[in-house]
C-alpha cells in the first residue's frame, strides 16, 4: 500500500515535492519494519539526493531519510563492517545537525541519538572478537 501511495504522489506532485519525499521516507520505514532492507536502501539512495537538493541538508525530512537509511544499514542481519561504519558515521552527522537545527529534545533528534547508540553497539560487537573464538 505504501508503495502505491509513493507512486501516486510521484506521478501527481513529482519526485521533488516535499510531500512525495515524506511519503518516500514512510515507505522506506515500512520496508525496514518488514526487514526488506535492500529495497529500503535502494529507495533512499534514490530519494535522499533529491531531498538534499530540494530541501537542504538540515531539513526535517532530509534528516529523517538519513536516519532511515542508517537504520536500514545497521539493522540488516547481513550488514558488513563497512555498512555498520557507514551507519554510525551517518548517524553521528545526522545527530549533530538535528541537535543544532531542531534541538536536543525534538523527537527526531532523540530518535537519531537512540539509533546511534544501537549502531555503535552493533559495530562494537562485530569489531570485538567473541571470547569463545
Amino acid at each position: 500500500m505504501r508503495r502505491d501511495i509513493y507512486t501516486g504522489y510521484s506521478k501527481l506532485d513529482g519526485e521533488e515535492a516535499s510531500t512525495t519525499l515524506q511519503v518516500a521516507n514512510n515507505y522506506a520505514i515500512s520496508l525496514c519494519n518488514l526487514q526488506h532492507f535492500e529495497e529500503a536502501k535502494s529507495l533512499l539512495r534514490k530519494t535522499m539526493p533529491v531531498a538534499r537538493r530540494v530541501l537542504g541538508n538540515s531539513h526535517d525530512y532530509t534528516l529523517r531519510m538519513r536516519w532511515s537509511h542508517a537504520m536500514a544499514l545497521y539493522l540488516d542481519d547481513g550488514a558488513t563492517l563497512d555498512n555498520l561504519r557507514e551507519a554510525v558515521t551517518t548517524l553521528e552527522d545526522t545527530a549533530k545537525t538535528a541537535r543544532r537545527v531542531l534541538g536536543g529534545a525534538y523527537p527526531v533528534t532523540e530518535g537519531v541519538e537512540y539509533s546511534l547508540r544501537d549502531a555503535r553497539a552493533a559495530l562494537r560487537a562485530r569489531e570485538t572478537p567473541s571470547e569463545s573464538s
